[in-house]
């Protein structure tokens, strides 16, 4: 046998070198991923929609008193405090222990209608005692985000809820608290400035 006839004889025995071909994707995995991808789009699509103010809970002070407005109706206080206050002092008004004052029972509340407002309207810095436990927090100016109205009604809220019974405010008092502090830019300083105005 040639030298020749031998390596062909070689080279007839050996397997065949693997490559890569042009393997389309199978039909059943294109179906599985154009269908998981319809889903997704169907799905962002239903649920990240426009909803009427009514639904949930992202509305803001401004949708409660345009409803009011609209409908004859006075403002809820209710629904403001649970759009800006409810975070912190919870829904049953207790707040959170060593972190976030109470409002049931608490002296600031049912004291003072002035001094409620004077809170609401430019918040509170530092140490602040409330029910004979002291608090180091900071609670928020409500002055640019609430009108004269909307104040009203969540102070009178939470003078008159949590078991609570002091009178309501109305919004001519607020107007008259917002005037005689309007130079007043920074919270109050807890018990330090506070304390003198009860």
């Amino acid at each position: 046998m040639s030298e020749r006839s031998k390596k062909m004889e070689a080279q007839q025995r050996e397997m065949p070198e693997p490559y890569e071909g042009n393997r389309p994707v199978p039909w059943l995995v294109i179906i599985i991923v154009s269908a998981v991808f319809i889903w997704a789009i169907g799905y962002i699509w239903t649920t990240h929609q426009t909803n009427p103010p009514s639904y949930g809970d992202r509305r803001t002070a401004q949708d409660f008193q345009v409803a009011a407005s609209s409908s004859g109706g006075a403002i809820d206080g209710a629904q403001i405090y649970a759009a800006q206050c409810v975070a912190c002092h919870q829904a049953g008004g207790q707040g959170l222990p060593g972190v976030f004052p109470p409002l049931a029972g608490s002296e600031w509340v049912t004291g003072k209608a002035a001094l409620t407002v004077q809170i609401v309207l430019h918040g509170v810095a530092g140490e602040l005692t409330v029910k004979g436990t002291q608090y180091n927090g900071m609670m928020p100016m409500f002055k640019d985000k609430l009108d004269d109205a909307q104040l009203a009604a969540v102070v009178s809220y939470i003078r008159s809820n949590f078991g609570n019974s002091a009178e309501p405010v109305d919004a001519a008092t607020v107007a008259a608290e917002r005037k005689a502090t309007a130079d007043h830019a920074e919270p109050w300083n807890g018990d330090a400035e506070l304390s003198g105005m009860k």
